[in-house]
């Protein structure tokens, strides 16, 4: 069955669909829409995803919205035994770090990376990001203590549970004042930095400020 994925290519929650679809070998079309590049507002779209958001998954007959359904069923599906662990308490942790990463990680992540790269050089405020990334350090700090004496989060080989923490993250420590120690976490994406649908997928510039997201966004997309 052929597999389309719909959204741009800078997008974290796309990216954790793109970067599971690499590491699956899996062929897929993509067309890139959203943020620059628009297109989720058309009622085709809207058809499949009446979000108006992305990532947009379709594979056969099934089209799916939310990207860690679809990062879940591509690892249920097409993974089962590594990306999707077959012993149940590894299960229970790798959905366990995917849901921390989406309820904890992100809601601390967002604010700052709004305030960076979403915002023109010209207006962006020193103090904004002062305010922000405190709470971003804590939560790295505990995903540094995590991987302590550990390779990957959960077990011995990457699970989809690494996924969305690791491309949040990257995208952390780009951001101003966000430089805490974090020597397993630094290490951890070095290993994965090794691997070629991260390289793909995920290693490519972002930008810290609108101006650069933009030009970034339209040469990757």
């Amino acid at each position: 069955m052929a597999i389309t994925l719909w959204g741009r290519r800078n997008s974290a929650n796309v990216q954790k669909a793109t970067w599971a679809l690499g590491e699956l070998g899996l062929e897929f079309e993509h067309h890139p829409v959203g943020g620059s590049f628009g297109g989720t507002k058309t009622p085709d779209y809207l058809s499949m995803n009446p979000n108006g958001v992305v990532p947009t998954l379709r594979d056969g007959d099934l089209t799916l919205f939310e990207s860690d359904a679809i990062l879940r069923y591509l690892a249920r599906s097409y993974g089962a035994g590594s990306l999707w662990p077959s012993d149940p308490a590894e299960l229970a942790l790798a959905d366990q770090w995917a849901t921390w990463s989406s309820t904890t990680f992100y809601p601390r992540f967002f604010p700052l990376w709004k305030a960076a790269a979403f915002t023109s050089r010209a207006n962006q405020d020193p103090k904004e990001f002062e305010a922000h990334a405190a709470g971003l350090q804590d939560v790295i700090s505990v995903l540094d203590a995590a991987l302590e004496g550990s390779e990957h989060l959960v077990g011995c080989d990457l699970t989809f549970g690494e996924f969305g923490p690791a491309i949040l993250t990257r995208r952390a420590f780009m951001l101003p004042h966000v430089a805490p120690e974090a020597p397993n976490v630094r290490r951890w994406l070095d290993r994965l930095g090794a691997r070629p649908a991260y390289a793909k997928h995920i290693e490519f510039p972002l930008g810290t400020c609108r101006e650069d997201w933009l030009e970034n966004e339209r040469k990757y997309g």
